[in-house]
């Protein structure tokens, strides 16, 4: 039995590679949208539940140095960080992929790509969206194990912590 995953949405200028995508990926998404300018994608996104976004960084004729999709991955990810968003080139370079992945795209793919790439790619992206731990989740994990390292000395934690004892005590939610 295949798994059937949400929707994808999917923004290039090229119809050949929406076309293409589509069929690769038919039988792995639920629902695929299509867009051939990025200027659709947040409108869409306040439309409908997307779950993982593959986005081309060039859009004008004759562009390809990859700022397009740059600006598009800040402005997506600014309104719906919890979205994964994998960019896809057709003029890669290590600084451009390296660029992305420090703002936040999950991955990175190069056109023409290899379809089983490209699907890991997806995949992983929106296997890993779900790994993603609340900042506050993650500080009072932290604080606590802190606390318990230090034996409950609350004085003691709160400066490894580096914060005030009221501070602290207000961070800290015992179970």
């Amino acid at each position: 039995m295949k798994t059937h995953y949400g929707t994808l949405l999917v923004a290039d200028d090229h119809p050949a590679i929406l076309t293409a995508v589509k069929i690769c990926l038919r039988d792995t998404f639920e629902h695929i949208i299509t867009l051939q300018t990025p200027d659709r994608i947040l409108p869409t996104l306040q439309q409908e539940a997307v779950d993982v976004i593959l986005l081309d960084m060039n859009f004008s004729l004759g562009v390809n140095s990859g700022q397009e999709g740059i600006i598009w991955l800040s402005a997506i990810h600014r309104r719906y960080p919890a979205i994964p968003i994998v960019l896809m080139t057709a003029y890669a370079d290590v600084k451009l992929a390296v660029k992305s992945l420090k703002l936040g795209a999950a991955d990175f793919i190069t056109k023409p790509w290899d379809n089983d790439e490209l699907l890991r790619a997806v995949k992983e992206a929106m296997e890993n969206a779900h790994d993603v731990v609340s900042l506050a989740q993650l500080e009072e994990e932290h604080v606590k194990k802190v606390v318990g390292k230090c034996k409950g000395n609350m004085s003691k934690a709160a400066e490894l912590l580096g914060i005030t004892r009221q501070t602290l005590y207000k961070k800290y939610h015992p179970d």
